[in-house]
């Protein structure tokens, strides 16, 4: 007999706390070279600690790692990239004042004599941006001018330039087009070819059926499940990440559609959007598709006072709409960017703060702050939404992807707006947490607030909205129900072609 060929990566028993939180409980997982391996769980399951891990930015407290059967135990980073370890974390790690090219070498540049070989170092970042897809981009462009999605392509090349025995891919697609997320399957799908292992992270369960051939399901720090994805539902991947069965994933919360609360005419910015109608009705969760640079979160944007508005107009319960963003809260009309870590929320401040900030008056007393009644408010709010944490003094930044997003939908709650904007609002999210997204969204909705939600991923829309519209170049198509869309005539609008 033929001996079986010991796997890429072997994992046992591995285990990693932090004080008295046991993130890792006893990991086991292997991945054999060339195979396209899954690792799927909830925000908070394990996922990030065991790729740091991996990546040499964290060592484990017990357990064996195994690489090409070698014990693996670097000390840093740079130890895990000599070893042919590469990690793309779902946080890029791009310097934005370096060009596209220093980006790509960095930490690998070429030099003689201390002096940089700018014809290597170009023509090497050239054949790996070549090897995702973007070989048009300029080399010189400092990468603070790139888009997030070809922000995230200059990263998957920077991991290909050391030729990697081990990739490891976090969230890669939360930020690309679906050309996008089709030209990076067929990366992977050709490394794995050249026997590199993969190890893959994503919570859009459909990708992971397409892309990959193993799984391993982490919960509550620990491995509990394995196994082929070919005869493995998407019910059964669900029912392993969360510990039960999850029958409504886009719950259906009953709801009466009312008046028009907000009325949007030929919205334009400054380059886009170029023409963007629609009119919000209480009640009314309005779904808002479009493939990226189609202009979405920059017709919020406008709409919002958050960039120039060139023409249109926007009337809000039938009169002139504000036109500035602190004139929007004062009218009830909040926005949850789409990016929470830069724009949505104050990773270092307390949950009270990020809950409280914008209405800071119900817990004050003669202009003082009563730090009991701020924490006591956003104590209430953390039990209605189901915030998972220690209590309203533990820094947002430690909650889980899907706590984030609820405490920046509790803001608008607390401040009291009856119209909210959702830009991608179960990005980066578990499906147990989207699960729970959704039927708040539901809520808000039943209760009588208009919602307008902003996303890529279809099937939420479909899920959860009563009506959508898709923009194509800037330009946002005539809304219809929800139901009358299918996938693929809503993608279709998006890229203006006929569904076939």
């Amino acid at each position: 007999m033929i001996p079986t060929p010991a796997p890429r990566l072997r994992m046992t028993g591995v285990a990693k706390a932090f004080a008295a939180t046991q993130a890792l409980r006893g990991v086991d997982c292997s991945v054999a070279a060339g195979e396209i391996h899954a690792l799927i769980g909830e925000n908070g399951a394990g996922k990030s600690t065991l790729m740091k891990i991996l990546a040499g930015a964290l060592v484990a407290d017990r357990g064996s790692v195994h690489l090409d059967g070698e014990p693996y135990r670097p000390g840093d980073p740079l130890a895990a990239r000599r070893r042919g370890v590469a990690l793309v974390s779902q946080e890029l790690a791009i310097a934005p004042d370096l060009s596209v090219a220093e980006n790509v070498l960095l930490g690998r540049l070429p030099a003689r004599a201390g002096l940089v070989r700018r014809g290597e170092r170009d023509r090497l970042a050239r054949a790996a941006l070549a090897e995702v897809g973007r070989g048009d981009l300029a080399l010189d462009l400092p990468c603070a001018r790139l888009t997030p999605a070809d922000r995230q392509l200059v990263e998957i090349a920077r991991a290909l330039v050391g030729e990697p025995r081990l990739l490891i891919l976090d969230e890669p697609t939360s930020s690309l087009a679906r050309d996008d997320v089709d030209r990076l399957f067929a990366v992977v799908r050709r490394l794995a070819t050249t026997g590199v292992a993969v190890v893959y992270i994503s919570h859009f369960l459909d990708e992971v059926q397409a892309l990959c051939a193993r799984y391993t399901v982490l919960r509550d720090g620990a491995s509990v499940a394995g196994g082929e994805i070919a005869g493995t539902t998407t019910s059964d991947l669900v029912r392993a990440m969360v510990g039960r069965d999850v029958d409504e994933i886009y719950p259906r919360v009953p709801r009466a559609l009312g008046e028009v609360v907000l009325g949007v005419d030929r919205l334009a910015g400054a380059t886009k959007p170029v023409a963007a109608s629609f009119a919000l009705r209480r009640g009314e969760i309005f779904g808002l598709f479009g493939l990226v640079g189609a202009g979405r979160t920059e017709t919020l944007r406008a709409l919002f006072g958050l960039d120039r508005r060139r023409a249109g107009g926007v009337t809000l319960r039938g009169l002139p709409g504000p036109r500035t963003p602190p004139a929007w809260w004062r009218a009830g009309v909040g926005l949850v960017s789409e990016n929470r870590k830069d724009e949505g929320l104050l990773l270092g401040l307390p949950i009270a703060d990020n809950l409280t900030l914008t209405k800071l008056g119900p817990a004050c007393t003669l202009g003082l702050l009563r730090g009991s009644r701020q924490r006591a408010a956003a104590a209430a709010w953390m039990e209605r939404l189901g915030i998972k944490a220690r209590g309203p003094a533990q820094a947002v930044g430690e909650l889980s992807g899907g706590n984030q997003q609820k405490v920046a939908i509790g803001r608008l709650l607390h401040h009291g707006c009856d119209v909210l904007l959702l830009d991608e609002p179960t990005r980066g999210v578990d499906i147990g947490a989207k699960a729970a997204i959704y039927r708040l969204i539901g809520g808000l909705a039943a209760e009588g607030r208009a919602v307008v939600v902003v996303s890529s991923y279809i099937p939420e829309l479909l899920g959860i909205c009563d009506t959508v519209a898709a923009m194509c170049r800037g330009v946002l198509g005539a809304p219809r129900s929800a139901v009358e869309w299918t996938p693929a005539t809503l993608l279709a609008a998006a890229i203006q072609q006929e569904a076939t």
